[in-house]
Parts: structure tokens; sequence; C-alpha cells
């Protein structure tokens, strides 16, 4: 999150100066220097457990910052993992389908119901000849014929439950199998990103402004606990009036004379505001439009950047880089 500051102190200071008797040169206006802070916090609270850097450090990008305690998270992410680990279980045995012992069981038991059924086929082949020599009864020849009936529907359950098996489980059981395990990798993924937000690094390479909070402290989800100035987010604004508006353009050059610094430093435009600040609502006379500035941000290297501090006055030179 970044926040411009000193907008309304120094927008006065600029009208207070323009109004006052020294003048200054045609294309020279009043400026200061702003910061874009970044304020690095957690979007999970938590009790701040480890601070690893102090206000003045100068730290490189993706140096850790800070750690929140993470029990709890640890604790989410580890059974999450267990739940994804259960559900690939449950999805590996749906498509091999039985276990070996248990393929072994119902192969032995479809034998058996073979065995009998070969059996019982004699009997009843047996039964039918002694019938047709009258050695045998019409009861006797019937109970034969049921019994070699029963073992042959039982071979032929027995040898398609032993296909199903060999095939694993249905389809649609295969498939919500894979639905489950692909909601516990999301929800595992979920807590693995709770867990990482618990530590806090530097987005960008800055110096370090501010330390808002101690170790001990309890963090409130979104807090700042670091509060970051990188030195592409320190820019010059400058506020210039109706008739040098014109001649500006987004990409132009201008130079910033800065107190204490010896030489003045090459600057760019890059934004000039599409309104005026400080517009009063009535017509716009010329004597008022006299009066409008429109905001102007520039921007200088890196390495005048690192040496200038938010708040600070200057004074931007538009003509003497546009000619």
């Amino acid at each position: 999150m970044k926040r411009p500051i000193f907008h309304t102190l120094a927008c006065a200071a600029i009208l207070l100066t323009a109004s006052g008797c020294r003048k200054a040169p045609t294309g020279r206006v009043q400026g200061y220097i702003e910061g874009e802070f970044v304020h690095v916090a957690s979007p999970i609270g938590g009790k701040l457990v480890k601070l690893q850097v102090d206000r003045g450090a100068d730290v490189a990008e993706g140096a850790p910052l800070f750690e929140l305690e993470n029990e709890a998270e640890l604790a989410g992410r580890n059974e999450a993992g267990n739940r994804v680990k259960q559900a690939q279980s449950a999805l590996d045995d749906a498509r091999k389908g039985l276990r070996t012992s248990e393929m072994e069981a119902l192969e032995a038991e479809l034998a058996s119901a073979r065995a009998a059924l070969a059996f019982s086929t004699g009997e009843l082949a047996r039964q039918e000849q002694a019938r047709k020599n009258n050695a045998a009864s019409e009861r006797d020849l019937q109970s034969a014929r049921s019994l070699c009936d029963r073992d042959r529907e039982l071979v032929r359950k027995l040898e398609a439950s032993l296909a199903t098996a060999r095939l694993g489980a249905r389809e649609d059981l295969v498939k919500a199998a894979e639905h489950t395990l692909a909601a516990q990798k999301a929800a595992l993924d979920g807590a693995e990103w709770k867990l990482t937000q618990k530590k806090q690094s530097a987005p960008r390479a800055g110096k370090v402004t501010d330390i808002v909070f101690r170790e001990g402290d309890y963090v409130a989800p979104g807090a700042p606990v670091v509060v970051m100035l990188p030195p592409g987010n320190v820019k010059v604004r400058a506020f210039v009036p109706e008739k040098l508006l014109g001649s500006l353009r987004e990409g132009g050059k201008a130079v910033v004379h800065i107190d204490g610094v010896d030489k003045p430093v090459d600057a760019a435009i890059v934004f000039i505001s599409p309104r005026a600040e400080f517009t009063p609502p009535v017509i716009y006379s010329r004597d008022m439009r006299e009066k409008f500035v429109w905001r102007v941000d520039l921007s200088v290297s890196p390495e005048v950047a690192a040496g200038l501090h938010p708040g600070q006055p200057v004074e931007v030179d538009f003509e003497t880089a546009n000619p």
C-alpha cells in the first residue's frame, strides 16, 4: 500500500512562496520531494515473534523482514497434507480394484464352485440314465437337476465378480475419488499459502523508514509491521502555472535544484495532472486563471533518489532543460 505525504502542506507553501516578493525565473517553480511508502503487512494476524530489520536499515529485495507465530497454520498444513495422502490412497485403490489376497480368495472360491458344478453335472447325468432304466425316482432326478442348476448359477456369479474385480472400481467411483483428491490438494495449497504469509520479506530493495510493532506485540490482519521506501518510489513533485503548462509533455526533461547539493540534477516528467489544484467554484476569469497550478511529477535516477528525503523543498527548472 502506498501513501503520498506532505501534499497539502507543500502546496500551501508553494502558493505562499509564489505570493512573496522574490520572483523566480520564468521557467522555475517550487516543489518538494515526495515518497510513496510501502507498508509490509501479513493478511493473517498473530503475535510478532521475530523482527529481522531495524529502522534505517537498507534491505535487498527478498530480504526477510518479520515472522508471526505460525503454530496453528503449521498444524493446518500438516493435517491438509495427511488428507491428501488419504485421498490419493483411496483413488489408487479404486483404480486397481481388489487387493492380491482378495483376488486369490475369490479365485479359490470360483475353483471350488466349478468343482462342485462338475460333480453335480455328473450326478445329474447319472440320475437321468437311471431314470431311463427305471432305477431312480422322478424326485431324485429333479433334486439332481436343481443342485446342478444351483452350482452353475454360483459359478456364473463368481466369474462375473472376478471379472469386475480385475477391472477395478466403477468409472463413477473413480471420478468421485479423483474429485476428492483435487479438493484436498486445493485445501493443501490454501494451508501452504496461509503458512507462508506468516513470514514477510521485502517486496523491493529500499530503506526501512519505520517499525510499527515490536516482538511480542499482537499484529492484527493487514496491519503494517514494517514501512519501507524504495528509491524508485522517490519523486519530485512540482506545481506549474497555466502559462507554463502548455509547453510541458510527459517524458520531457527538467533540472532540479536542491539545497545542499552543488549541482542541479536531471529529471524526467512522468505525470502531468489533468486538472488544476485549488480551483475555485467561479467563472474562469483571466485573473483567476493566473492563480491555478497543475501538479507535475518527475523522476530522478535511483542514485540521486537515495539521498533525497520526502518533504524536502526543491526548485524545478523546466526552461533550462527544454529551451
